[in-house]
């Protein structure tokens, strides 16, 4: 059972679905189970229910408040009302290396060529009230840079800083040649559709597509499900 955040905007959903289509060409063994936390049906509950075992999987980018608290109550509170549930909890999809080969599969699409030296990269994510994820997509951002690019600056849509049109800004200043933004999001939504806007404006030159269901992210998803299955994270919200 993938679990995903949830948004108001039905492209979110659609492009959940995408994902996890993806992930049943390549297992068709397994079944697939969605839910969302918020938003959307159904809920961790309503999906869990008539289940005896399930692997849960988080469809979230980096470990956070709802990784870490929000899904292990809600899987907590499901295996109260039924204990015969056996549930294995999976680690987020974030961090992991193909997540940096996406970032540049949705670059490459957009006309930027990999680790090209006259670019300066700004790596947004959706930002957290926890400093420890913030720090994670810093990292990735120190990381990258050693591809090539002229830079690797993070921007965070929210809850943190810089902004991502604060770090277009900074580029620019810095005298960056050009200026691409890499949005680490799953699925377009508000936070895509702000940072591409923003971004833009602020004088960006290309932003590119979110993950969405691109094939690192199935590869990904499967190995959690694999690790879930040998060595599951606690359950300790």
């Amino acid at each position: 059972m993938a679990v995903a955040h949830g948004s108001r905007d039905p492209r979110a959903a659609a492009t959940v679905a995408a994902l996890l289509d993806q992930v049943r060409l390549a297992r068709p063994e397994v079944p697939v189970r969605v839910a969302y936390l918020d938003h959307c049906t159904p809920t961790p509950a309503q999906a869990l229910n008539g289940l005896q075992e399930a692997v849960v999987l988080p469809l979230l980018l980096t470990e956070a408040y709802h990784s870490r608290v929000d899904l292990p109550a809600a899987l907590n509170e499901s295996r109260a009302r039924d204990p015969r549930l056996r549930v294995h909890y999976g680690a987020t999809l974030g961090p992991h290396p193909l997540l940096r080969r996406a970032l540049e599969r949705r670059l490459t699409e957009a006309g930027v060529p990999a680790g090209d030296p006259d670019t300066a990269v700004v790596l947004v994510s959706a930002g957290s009230s926890d400093a420890r994820a913030n720090a994670v997509v810093a990292g990735l951002a120190r990381t990258w840079r050693r591809s090539g690019w002229w830079t690797v600056a993070a921007g965070y849509a929210s809850a943190a800083s810089p902004t991502p049109e604060q770090a277009v800004v900074e580029l620019r200043r810095a005298g960056a040649p050009r200026v691409a933004v890499a949005p680490y999001l799953l699925a377009p939504g508000y936070f895509a559709d702000k940072v591409r806007q923003s971004t833009l404006a602020a004088g960006a030159d290309v932003v590119a597509d979110v993950l969405g269901p691109a094939p690192e992210l199935v590869d990904v998803l499967l190995e959690r499900y694999e690790a879930a299955q040998r060595q599951p994270v606690a359950l300790v919200g």
